[in-house]
């Protein structure tokens, strides 16, 4: 299967080319750029260096949500459009999901953070099945949530499966210390190059979920947002304001 992979729910935009097992090209920033400026030309550069025609495509796989309320309006955009132009479904691969796949074979739960803002993160808290070390179970499904409460859910985790956790994401960057207060399970926190949303992992997580039937049609994809973005939450609280 060949598919197309793009992520730009966060502060790095990735992009990737997949195809029959092996990735052939992964394309990553994070560095000052919108994802307006960086997704398409990244695209396009790994394609030209993968010599990749977009015509094989299979699927297209793209990191869901949730994020960035503006990286998730590019990421789907660019999806959609490029789904509707070559005639192929677009498979959704939840943004916490593939950031946990990072740590397939990992005996240890998976908390994944994105940064929310107002001390809340998104998260959600994974493991992977005993007795093939790949398939990832959900523990606690993604949400917008309190940064500590979360960190307790996934000590609560750890302690009934007797292991330890690993804390990904700007989330778990942005909340560090109130991690080495909270925790009372043991833990770590993921290396840089494990730390960031990866195209790569949405595009093999994204085959999977292919086989499982969830991919969609471009005018049926929508994005996962979990919550208002900021100008509707101001926009709602000064209608509030006006009726009081």
């Amino acid at each position: 299967m060949k598919i197309i992979a793009i992520d730009s729910t966060g502060m790095t935009a990735s992009a990737a080319i997949y195809c029959d097992g092996r990735l052939s090209g992964v394309y990553s920033i994070n560095h000052k750029k919108t994802h307006s400026e960086t997704l398409l030309p990244m695209l396009d550069e790994v394609k030209r260096m993968t010599e990749f025609d977009l015509g094989q495509a299979d699927a297209i796989a793209v990191a869901a949500g949730p994020g960035s309320f503006t990286g998730l309006r590019i990421g789907a955009a660019t999806a959609k459009g490029m789904a509707e132009a070559l005639g192929i479904p677009i498979i959704p691969v939840p943004t916490l999901d593939a950031m946990a796949y990072q740590f397939c074979g990992t005996d240890k739960v998976v908390c994944p953070m994105m940064d929310a803002r107002h001390a809340q993160v998104y998260s959600g808290i994974y493991a992977f099945d005993k007795s093939d070390g790949v398939t990832l179970e959900i523990i606690n499904e993604s949400k917008a949530v309190d940064a500590g409460e979360q960190v307790g859910k996934a000590c609560e985790a750890a302690k009934q499966r007797n292991c330890g956790i690993v804390f990904l994401g700007d989330g778990a960057d942005a909340y560090r210390e109130l991690i080495k207060e909270k925790a009372d399970a043991p833990y770590i926190f993921a290396p840089a190059h494990r730390n960031t949303q990866d195209a790569g992992c949405v595009a093999v997580l994204g085959e999977i979920y292919f086989g499982q039937g969830r991919s969609v049609s471009a005018d049926a994809f929508v994005p996962e947002y979990l919550r208002p973005s900021q100008a509707e939450r101001v926009r709602n609280e000064k209608a509030d304001d006006a009726g009081t």
